[in-house]
């Protein structure tokens, strides 16, 4: 049986962390994670870490919407979402400072 679980958290004032995952079982079969950032009363994602097209991996995110794709070579998906939550939780500012800078 598919479950699938969605929440958000926020950061900081204009930042919320966006988090879906589905499991079966104990695996997890499908993610979408990140981070994204509040400008001009927008909201714009900064940086996710997902599994579409058939691999989990990272996109940096520039505000036209523009992404640089970075695999992230752990298979196992359980493992991979783990990686990506503690990253955006423990960067987050990082990553917003680097998207405000690159505009």
């Amino acid at each position: 049986m598919e479950k699938r679980a969605e929440y958000v958290i926020r950061l900081g004032a204009g930042d919320r962390y966006r988090h879906l995952h589905v499991r079966v079982r104990e695996r997890i079969v499908f993610f979408r994670v990140q981070l994204e950032t509040r400008v001009g009363g927008v909201w714009l994602p900064v940086v996710r870490y997902d599994t579409a097209h058939g691999f989990a991996h990272r996109d940096l995110l520039d505000q036209k919407g523009r992404a640089e794709k970075t695999p992230l070579f752990n298979q196992d998906l359980n493992d991979a979402l783990t990686f990506a939550e503690k990253d955006l939780k423990t960067n987050w500012r990082y990553y917003k400072q680097r998207f405000l800078e690159e505009s």
